[in-house]
């Protein structure tokens, strides 16, 4: 099955990273304990409750040192699955499997725990209407693959990069001279999305006037949350941001914003545990 992102090349992620493992002298302890001829079989299971994302990631890795070897997905990235569920079943060269075995392990831990995670915050966010976003707070080089995980665990993706949406933060507001001047510089640049961070309620005048097209509502208390959100009045979507936790995530979520954006989505997941277990055929 063909997988592929915009803005990812799924060849080369796959190449760099087995040439990491590799290095110059190859997987020296297959080489020297497997038959050459050797065949195996493994199941790939998760031993926790987790939401899956990166199989198909997973497979490229055993393909490209075995292209005969034979695949079954038994569940798909976004599927929520509890402990004990067996995820694929890879039939192959032992050589091949074992050297493969880590690379993809190690992708799809991190990027099933970070859907897991995700998932956990948009079942708390529940039936509120707001919407959960994640941010630019990812492992460079890995934005694309952890905004993917994101999305298999129910978010949406907020600003890709720096090219695809202004942001106006504190210190370009401190070096412009005010909220209200930096949007104006946005504006005249041509920019068409211009997302404003504001920390007072103060600031959303100027912005709004002077052509901001969302709010940032930064480290806000839920109270003020609601303030704003009347303040606002449905003009442009709203966004509380700054120490959202999963106990903080519903109260924040029912004061009427329209995303909620949580860095640690993608800076704090922990893996997920997920294991895989070889037998001769």
């Amino acid at each position: 099955m063909s997988f592929s992102l915009a803005g990812f090349n799924l060849v080369a992620f796959v190449n760099a990273t087995l040439a990491e493992d590799l290095g110059e002298g190859g997987d020296i302890t297959s080489n020297a304990v497997i038959p050459a001829e050797a065949r195996f079989r493994g199941v790939m299971d998760s031993r926790d409750a987790i939401t899956v994302a990166g199989l198909p990631i997973a497979e490229a890795f055993f393909r490209a040192l075995d292209p005969d070897v034979k695949i079954e997905r038994l569940v798909q990235d976004g599927d929520s699955v509890p402990a004990g569920t067996d995820l694929m079943r890879v039939t192959g060269k032992a050589r091949a499997l074992l050297t493969a075995e880590r690379s993809a392990l190690n992708t799809l831990q991190h990027l099933s725990g970070v859907a897991t995670l995700t998932r956990r915050y948009v079942d708390a966010i529940g039936d509120t209407g707001a919407t959960l976003l994640d941010t630019r707070k990812t492992i460079p080089g890995l934005r694309v693959l952890e905004k993917y995980a994101t999305r298999m665990g129910g978010a949406e993706n907020h600003r890709m990069g720096l090219w695809d949406a202004a942001m106006v933060k504190d210190n370009h507001v401190a070096v412009a001279g005010g909220v209200e001047e930096a949007v104006r510089r946005a504006v005249s640049a041509g920019i068409q999305r211009i997302i404003v961070e504001v920390d007072r309620i103060d600031q959303i005048e100027p912005a709004l006037g002077a052509g901001a097209t969302h709010l940032l509502l930064d480290n806000m208390d839920v109270p003020t949350l609601r303030d704003a959100v009347r303040l606002v009045a449905g003009r442009v979507p709203t966004e509380a941001s700054g120490g959202v936790t999963l106990e903080t995530i519903r109260a924040k979520a029912e004061s009427g914003v329209t995303y909620i954006s949580v860095g640690r989505l993608t800076q704090s997941a922990p893996a997920a545990d997920i294991g895989l277990d070889f037998a001769e055929v």
